[in-house]
């Protein structure tokens, strides 16, 4: 099969355990790779992402060649010793609101001599020079006008977009329609991690509405030490985060809880954690004969391995719809892999979905 040619908006973790991850697999090939949904998904390998273009605000990353800009601070990831040469030179993208105010000397962008539009031109010219088919945006939590910006060259390039952020562009109609018109796929909005805080709290409440059981309060709540949730000690840039994570959980009750008695969202930034996420949560609900029943859970994971193949599977299916023409967002994988799709469904059903798009039914 051909490459699948990805361009990457934000050079940070995320994308550094994406890349890591995939070199770990190609220096140990008699490992298992796990993570996946397959590992060749149809015709397409894990091992077919070939990242052509790359885009941050960063002078730690900004001019660098890509191999490089992985291992540049603030980025925590250091799986694999050094990545091939990759002739890719990581591009100066605009600022706008996509470096908060706790991040700010963390990050410490570039002094922006270019206005936007002749950044924009030169992003769209690398773009189109390197054939990129699909954009990966991995900007900060509350970039809402970078990410419309990066949603408008999607669309002037001609490029499938992956939003794995919680700002909304597949689950809002008015940039939806834009993609579905421009016959351009799109899969999202906010990563759902493979074993993480939000599947699992949203399994777990699944399971006790299934059981007939009912849920009177819960709360989940999140800390980390890496730049994400430092930046999200910021409280404006929390509230499409807040309402992901919440309408992820909350859809997949009978009935809803009242905004008082659900509580779910990052909440603290400790800095020894690095790229290790802790999960607390609870449920306390009533059974048989209104007698009462609780549960608390602890989660701890490392927060980019978390993401890393669920990722891979989205740019394969947006691939895969590249490929057939079909634009708009693609429901049942934006529902299986993203917090807040356009609609939300039960993990298993958005999975046999996503297997049915997969096979062409």
């Amino acid at each position: 099969m051909e490459k699948i040619r990805i361009g990457i908006i934000g050079v940070g973790n995320c994308f550094a355990g994406l890349i890591q991850g995939i070199e770990y697999y190609r220096q140990n090939p008699k490992e298992q790779v796990v993570g996946l949904m397959h590992k060749s998904l149809a015709g397409y390998s894990w091992d077919d992402l070939e990242f052509t273009c790359a885009f941050d605000v960063g002078k730690s990353k900004v001019g660098k060649p890509l191999h490089d800009a992985v291992y540049a601070e603030p980025n925590m990831v250091n799986w694999v010793k050094s990545l091939p040469v990759s002739s890719v030179i990581v591009r100066e993208a605009p600022v706008s609101d996509g470096v908060g105010i706790w991040v700010q000397n963390k990050v410490d962008p570039v002094v922006q001599t270019k206005t936007e539009a002749q950044l924009k031109k030169e992003i769209i010219d690398e773009i189109k020079s390197t054939k990129t088919e699909i954009l990966v945006n991995y900007l900060p939590v509350g970039s809402q006008k970078a990410t419309e910006f990066w949603a408008n060259v999607a669309l002037e390039t001609g490029c499938a977009f992956v939003n794995c952020i919680p700002v909304f562009i597949a689950s809002d109609p008015v940039w939806e329609k834009k993609f579905a018109s421009a016959k351009l796929p799109i899969i999202g909005d906010d990563i759902k991690a493979q074993v993480g805080a939000t599947i699992v709290h949203r399994t777990l409440a699944k399971l006790c509405d299934d059981r007939g059981a009912i849920i009177s309060k819960t709360y989940q709540i999140n800390v980390g030490g890496n730049t994400d949730f430092l930046n999200m000690k910021e409280q404006e840039r929390l509230a499409s985060k807040r309402i992901s994570k919440t309408e992820s959980v909350q859809s997949q009750l009978t009935i809803r809880l009242p905004p008082d008695n659900i509580y779910i969202g990052p909440s603290d930034f400790i800095p020894f954690l690095g790229n290790t996420k802790l999960m607390f949560m609870r449920i306390e609900g009533r059974m048989w004969a209104g007698i009462p029943f609780n549960m608390e859970v602890r989660l701890e994971v490392d927060d980019k391995a978390n993401s890393g193949g669920v990722v891979v599977d989205a740019v394969r299916v947006a691939k895969l719809a590249l490929d057939r023409k079909i634009g708009g967002a693609i429901i049942p994988t934006s529902a299986y892999f993203m917090k807040h799709p356009p609609l939300q469904m039960s993990d298993h059903d958005a999975r046999e979905k996503t297997e049915e798009f997969i096979t062409g039914k």
